[in-house]
């Protein structure tokens, strides 16, 4: 019995003694081996001098874009910038900021795409009609023309995005309106229900409701914000919105019975918009008409007619 309780009281202070070292001992002699390797890594020599020259780039891994592309671009595109008047540069950047890509083309880069443009048409047009049989004034002109499409081109694809990004604007604009009377009248401040529509949404007008309260928030007045919104898009329904908001916030009324007001506002022109385009269908209609139905039309009904007339004669 005596031998049983000695064996048996050795084996439970054998297992408290485990435990303890296990509990607490042995983990901190595992992170004092952790750093020891560390610092063993860190003294190793060459070790640094080599995470430095992996640092390091040279001419050959900087690519050719880069190095030599982009910033001529970017000089040419100064030096005519500087030469062009300051109410063109304003223009482009006004033209940029509706088309929404203002966080991703600048003045420049556009003036040189313009450029390229005339550049690789007058190119062509060279290769085209210089050996041809055409008198030199025509190939003059010929060299002009082209020169001056390939620069406008630019321009026209840039129009057709701000026509693209203002309708769906204004297609999205009631949805907005919609959620943000709903989300005020249900509590939540202007501000907050802002933010609940940009989390949750996705659009050209959501990106510039983004980019008003990213102005807000580095200390932009709102209204301010507000007019750059309404300048930004330029679409009607938006300038109208603002200025209400503007309004509201400045004459201290609720802002629910303003945001419903407009909700109700932008549905009915909206629908109105609508109507006028079912309205104009009919006389859009007549040219598809009158070139491609009516001569099918009148061939399946008159051809039959007509070879049996020439039978019988």
């Amino acid at each position: 019995m005596v031998a049983i309780f000695a064996i048996s009281l050795s084996l439970v202070v054998f297992l408290l003694l485990y435990g303890l070292i296990e509990k607490k001992i042995r983990p901190q002699s595992k992170i004092h081996q952790r750093i020891l390797s560390m610092q063993d890594h860190t003294h190793i020599p060459g070790t640094a001098e080599k995470k430095l020259a992996g640092k390091r780039r040279t001419l050959k891994d900087i690519p050719f874009a880069t190095r030599v592309v982009k910033p001529l671009k970017q000089a040419i595109a100064q030096s005519i910038s500087r030469l062009a008047p300051k109410e063109l540069s304003e223009i482009i950047a006004a033209k940029i900021a509706m088309a929404g890509k203002s966080k991703e083309w600048t003045v420049n880069e556009f003036v040189f795409s313009c450029l390229l443009g005339m550049a690789a048409m007058f190119a062509l047009v060279f290769l085209m009609t210089w050996n041809a049989h055409y008198a030199l004034i025509q190939k003059v002109m010929f060299l002009i023309f082209g020169s001056f499409m390939g620069g406008v081109m630019p321009v026209v694809f840039l129009n057709i995005m701000i026509q693209k990004r203002q309708a769906a604007i204004q297609h999205q604009l009631p949805e907005v309106l919609d959620l943000l009377c709903v989300s005020v009248q249900a509590g939540l401040s202007f501000d907050a229900s802002m933010r609940k529509i940009i989390d949750r949404m996705k659009g050209p007008f959501v990106e510039e409701c983004q980019r008003m309260q990213e102005d807000i928030r580095m200390g932009m007045v709102r209204r301010t914000a507000m007019h750059n919104v309404a300048s930004r898009c330029k679409v009607q329904d938006v300038s109208l919105f603002m200025t209400s908001l503007i309004q509201a916030e400045r004459l201290g009324t609720s802002m629910g019975k303003t945001l419903k007001n407009q909700a109700d506002n932008i549905r009915e022109r909206r629908r109105q918009y609508v109507k006028a385009e079912a309205m104009k269908a009919p006389v859009k209609i007549i040219f598809p008409l009158v070139l491609f139905i009516f001569p099918a039309l009148f061939v399946v009904a008159l051809i039959p007619s007509l070879l049996n007339l020439m039978k019988n004669l």
